[in-house]
C-alpha cells in the first residue's frame, strides 16, 4: 500500500482498477469530524490552489480551509449534510456532499457540492466512484433529485454530464476568479428515480 507522501503507479487501466477496487468510501460522523480536519484542509488547499476554486480564492490559507471543513459539524450532526471521503490506506484521495433541502415540500431533493479528488488521483476514476457513492447515499436518504453548479466549460461540466446530469441553464458572473474577473456557471439536475442504480 503506497503511503502518504508517495505517488501511487497505475500501470494502466488494471493498475488503476487495482486502486479503485482498494480505495474505501465511507461517510464521515460528526464526531469523528474534527480528527479528520487536519487531512481534510490538506485535500482542500492543493486542490484549491492547483485552479479548482470550489467556491475559494487561492491562495487559500490552512486556517481558511479548516475552518470551512469545522462549521460543517452541526450540519453532519443534525443529518442535513453528508460528507463522503475515499481512502487509500490512511490517505484521503476524494471527497464529496450532499446538502439536504429543509423545506418540507423539498424532501426528495439534495444538492451535491464539492466533489474532488487529489491530483495525482485525478482521471482514474475517482471522481467517479465517489460520485456513484453519493447517488446510493442519496437514495438511501430519500433523496433522488439532485442538483448541482459547476464552472461553465469546464471538465466537471462534462463529467457530470456523462453521468446523465441535464444543464438547466447557466449564469454569467456567477464566479468571482482572484484576479477580479467573473465567470459563468452551469447548473445541472439528475433524477435519481428514473434511472438505474449504478452497478
Amino acid at each position: 500500500m503506497p503511503r502518504v507522501n508517495e505517488t501511487p503507479q497505475s500501470n494502466g487501466p488494471t493498475g488503476d482498477a487495482n486502486l479503485r477496487a482498494a480505495v474505501r468510501v465511507r461517510r464521515v460522523l460528526s464526531t469523528e469530524l474534527r480528527q479528520l480536519v487536519p487531512g481534510l484542509a490538506c485535500l482542500l488547499t492543493g486542490v484549491v490552489d492547483s485552479g479548482f476554486p470550489l467556491g475559494f480564492l487561492a491562495p487559500l490559507s490552512r486556517d481558511e480551509a479548516e475552518r470551512y471543513w469545522l462549521s460543517l459539524g452541526d450540519e453532519i450532526g443534525a443529518g442535513s449534510r453528508v460528507l463522503l471521503v475515499a481512502s487509500l490506506g490512511n490517505r484521503m484521495v476524494a471527497t464529496g456532499q450532499l446538502a439536504f433541502a429543509r423545506w418540507t415540500n423539498a424532501q426528495h431533493r439534495a444538492e451535491v457540492q464539492k466533489v474532488f479528488t487529489t491530483g495525482t488521483f485525478r482521471g482514474r476514476g475517482f471522481g467517479l466512484r465517489m460520485m456513484r457513492a453519493l447517488h446510493d447515499t442519496a437514495r438511501q436518504c430519500g433523496r433522488t433529485l439532485l442538483i448541482l453548479n459547476t464552472r461553465a466549460g469546464g471538465y466537471a461540466e462534462g463529467f457530470y454530464q456523462k453521468l446523465g446530469y441535464r444543464v438547466i441553464g447557466s449564469t454569467p458572473g456567477y464566479y468571482m476568479e482572484p484576479d477580479g474577473r467573473r465567470s459563468a456557471n452551469t447548473s445541472l439536475y439528475i433524477d435519481l428515480a428514473s434511472i438505474a442504480p449504478e452497478g
